[in-house]
């Protein structure tokens, strides 16, 4: 489970460039649970991941994983608990090592590494094992450097690391957003797999609404640091994206139109 309380976050306080990017988060998710988060741009989406994950250390309030209060932990203490998939494909692998490297490193997030954590026959075959489910054909490349995949092998790669160690959080921050329409729709159905197969609390961050409303249990609405609207899976049973957009436009009683929005959703 997580459980927010009263989180605060302020970056440059008392100064004229104060930025007060989360005010009084107020959250709990059940384990197991699938949350889609949506919002426009600056709505504190990514500043609340980067919290949870002990990228910051917040301003003011609590975060709890599992009734642990991790709140002053560093990012590399939570690292075993929380797992994270970034909207560059990029990002989250080691280009100049091969993929059975990167995959020894993801299995041993938050662990001390030492000189004989390399990659063993033992661990190659279980890294094939976990991969053959992707159909990539990566189970039979694990001497490939990862900077020679593509942008979808690279992401799906990614995905699998950041759930191969079993984490209890798995935050996804528009992991989709930089592919292909069809190679999106491939991740997407990898994470709906292993979320389903795993023990996982999942939280997703996304601009096109169709998604937040065809996949997870729950949508989060934030704007401006704050969460405005939580339904959950009955109560987004049957809504469109003209009423997400309408139910955001009541809240803040202004009309909800910004260019990225439009785009995601055409």
């Amino acid at each position: 489970m997580l459980h927010i309380q009263a989180l605060h976050q302020v970056f440059h306080p008392g100064d004229v460039n104060e930025i007060h990017a989360l005010r009084a988060i107020q959250l709990r998710i059940p384990s197991r649970q699938f949350v889609t988060i949506i919002g426009s741009n600056g709505a504190g989406k990514s500043t609340l991941f980067n919290a949870i994950a002990g990228v910051y250390l917040p301003t003011q309030g609590s975060i709890l994983i599992d009734g642990v209060d991790v709140t002053t932990w560093p990012e590399h203490s939570r690292a075993a608990w929380v797992g994270r998939v970034f909207q560059n494909p990029l990002s989250g692998t080691a280009a100049s090592m091969t993929i059975a490297q990167n995959l020894t490193l993801a299995l041993r997030r938050g662990q001390r590494l030492r000189l004989r954590s390399g990659v063993t026959e033992e661990r190659r075959r279980q890294f094939q094992a976990a991969l053959a489910p992707l159909e990539l054909g990566l189970e039979d490349r694990l001497d490939t450097r990862v900077a020679q995949l593509s942008g979808g092998q690279r992401q799906a790669l990614t995905l699998l690391m950041a759930t191969l160690a079993n984490p209890k959080l798995l935050l996804l921050d528009e992991h989709t957003a930089a592919l292909d329409p069809a190679t999106a729709q491939k991740i997407l159905a990898l994470t709906v797999q292993m979320v389903g197969e795993r023990p996982l609390t999942t939280l997703m961050i996304t601009h096109n609404m169709q998604q937040a409303l065809i996949y997870g249990d729950r949508i989060l609405m934030m704007d401006n640091g704050r969460i405005i609207l939580d339904l959950d899976a009955k109560e987004k049973a049957g809504l469109s994206v003209q009423d997400l957009v309408d139910k955001f436009s009541a809240v803040r009683h202004e009309p909800w139109f910004t260019d990225t929005v439009l785009l995601a959703n055409a």
